[in-house]
């Protein structure tokens, strides 16, 4: 182990620009964990001593500006978002991947589309979803609004993680199904997606951190009403946009920070969770 060290390191020496691009590597790594350091501990030393039991009640107050109705209206639209979402997002990537011709002209047009849409900003998705869902579908400042407008929002996303997911399975999986005997469709489902599942669980929590995190589209489409969702068609507002409503007060801005909190770990069991199933499903 040190001999391989020492040599890598006299390689680099005679290397000065091996050396120097080493170096700047090693310093973007770093910069990126220390930002990654700071902003955690700035918000749990900011927020942790604002948590207190008002916080969790469950009808939210001027008193206690509770979030827990947020909280449960977040979980609520993630989870609608995802059943629009992922579906659409595997299906159109699977036939992109293996179903589609090569040099298709639509399947250019697809990927130009799903390129464009991943680029628009969140506030354009709002716009969107507020004249379309809102007015035109007229389902009114709702749970179901809101997480139609983040299922496109992430579809993008959703579709090229899986395509990527997809491309990275060896083709002799398919070749060994396909000389077993079996057809197109079942060396797909049986074969090829569940080698691909790691990876399509990865664009799975991206997206999942996008939804969670977003207020912008939210406030177009779902509404800022601080109860928890009777059903899909109920205005609610989610924890951002709960974060969002509380900090613009200027009255709890202690709370925000507790909210922030509850965010953070929030989105790190998810992660957890998702990477945990991810491996758990890989083997």
């Amino acid at each position: 182990m040190a001999g391989d060290l020492r040599r890598k390191w006299n390689a680099y020496r005679r290397d000065p620009k091996s050396l120097f691009l080493l170096f700047l590597v090693w310093f973007a790594a770093f910069f990126t964990m220390l930002a990654l350091f700071f902003i955690i501990s700035y918000i749990l030393v900011k927020g942790i001593p604002n948590l207190t039991p008002q916080l969790f009640e469950i009808k939210y107050t001027t008193e206690n500006v509770s979030l827990l109705p947020a909280l449960i209206n977040t979980l609520s639209i993630t989870l609608v978002s995802l059943l629009f979402a992922v579906p659409t997002g595997i299906g159109a990537a699977i036939y992109l991947t293996e179903y589609a011709q090569r040099g298709n002209k639509f399947i250019s047009i697809v990927r130009i589309t799903t390129e464009t849409l991943s680029g628009i900003p969140s506030i354009v998705y709002g716009l969107f979803g507020s004249l379309f869902f809102v007015k035109f579908l007229d389902l009114g400042l709702s749970l179901i609004a809101g997480a139609l407008t983040l299922s496109i929002m992430i579809l993008p996303l959703i579709m090229r993680t899986t395509e990527e997911a997809l491309r990275s399975v060896p083709d002799s999986y398919r070749e060994g199904s396909f000389g077993l005997g079996a057809g197109k469709l079942r060396t797909v489902f049986s074969i090829v997606l569940p080698s691909a599942i790691p990876g399509i669980l990865s664009g799975v929590i991206l997206g999942i951190g996008r939804i969670v995190g977003e207020s912008a589209a939210l406030i177009f489409t779902a509404g800022t009403v601080a109860e928890i969702a009777s059903s899909i068609f109920s205005s609610a507002r989610t924890l951002s946009v709960h974060m969002y409503a509380i900090s613009g007060e200027g009255l709890y801005i202690n709370q925000t920070y507790a909210a922030a909190v509850v965010l953070l770990v929030v989105v790190i069991i998810i992660n957890g969770l998702s990477s945990f199933a991810a491996k758990k499903i890989g083997r």
